[in-house]
């Protein structure tokens, strides 16, 4: 009896702005060959694989990045200073009105359910308040893709079916077990990595918010990719290192996406350096100027 066909899954992770990298990698992966049977997306990654499944091409990947390159930062968070005061000092809980984000996902998304992607396509929510992780395979995609994207203190949470539901982040942000789950054998993953080459943290609130999840991030996937690796065939593609970026400067957007396929391209190619397994871009490290080691197994100083 011959073996069953590997499925594969285009994961995603999240990330804010760092998102424009998984359009680089997508322009690279689409144009070697390498195709998903089915797609799973948290936060940012939601979205970008919302929109991969709905046209998971080389046309789809440009009109993806057309998208991408055209958004400003006020396009997902339209601050003011006395808006984010009474954010942080009313009783309402976020910063941030997500009615822009839900304009700019409505004005793009070329579906309205997200049965009816031509990719299989499932969104990672999370329940506030039990803290679960919440899988969306069906059902109106823009309330999907806001939810898994409401960062918490950041944007309001979105109702569905009686929960409050925010950001899939918090409870799994780059859903690797989801993709097992729904019997996948091969996952391609996509991170967005993180900000390892800022001189200082960054100093607006919601910056810093952003910057510290995506510094989770990559320790909930460097752990989830050790958990199932010797269940699955793992490929992780490997994040821009060093990235001096922050994941709320939407101004990189561009040359993100440029350096981003070229590095998958000669990942592709040549493939990358491994550290037990994994990528050596996700070793917790540095490359700020000055910066003193705490200790090795803590913390490595770049070049």
């Amino acid at each position: 009896m011959s073996a069953p066909p590997s499925r594969t899954a285009f994961v995603f992770a999240g990330g804010s702005s760092l998102g424009a990298i998984q359009v680089g990698m997508l322009k690279a992966l689409v144009a070697a060959g390498h195709m998903a049977d089915m797609v799973v997306g948290s936060s940012v990654g939601a979205i970008n694989a919302a929109w991969f499944a709905g046209n998971p091409t080389a046309q789809g990947v440009a009109e993806l990045e057309a998208i991408w390159r055209g958004i400003r930062r006020t396009d997902i968070f339209p601050t003011h200073l006395i808006g984010s005061l009474l954010g942080l000092f009313s009783r309402r809980g976020y910063m941030v009105d997500s009615a822009a984000l839900a304009r700019l996902i409505e004005r793009h998304l070329p579906f309205v359910n997200l049965e009816q992607a031509r990719l299989p396509l499932h969104i990672i929510a999370t329940d506030m308040l039990e803290g679960i992780e919440i899988r969306l395979s069906s059902g109106p995609a823009a309330q999907a893709l806001l939810a898994s994207s409401a960062i918490p203190g950041v944007f309001p949470a979105v109702r569905m079916g009686g929960r409050h539901v925010v950001d899939g982040g918090v409870a799994n942000h780059t859903p690797i077990s989801a993709a097992v789950e729904l019997g996948a054998t091969r996952l391609v993953i996509l991170p967005t990595g993180y900000s390892c080459a800022l001189q200082a943290p960054p100093r607006r609130a919601i910056a810093a918010a952003l910057h510290a999840l995506n510094i989770l991030i990559g320790h909930q996937l460097t752990a989830a990719i050790r958990r199932y690796r010797s269940a699955v065939d793992i490929l992780v593609v490997p994040p821009l290192c060093p990235l001096g970026v922050s994941p709320y400067d939407f101004k990189s957007v561009g040359a993100l996406i440029d350096r981003a396929q070229r590095s998958t391209e000669d990942w592709l190619r040549d493939g990358v350096e491994k550290d037990d397994g994994l990528p050596h871009q996700f070793e917790p490290h540095t490359h700020a100027q000055g910066a003193a080691a705490i200790g090795p197994a803590l913390l490595h100083v770049g070049a």
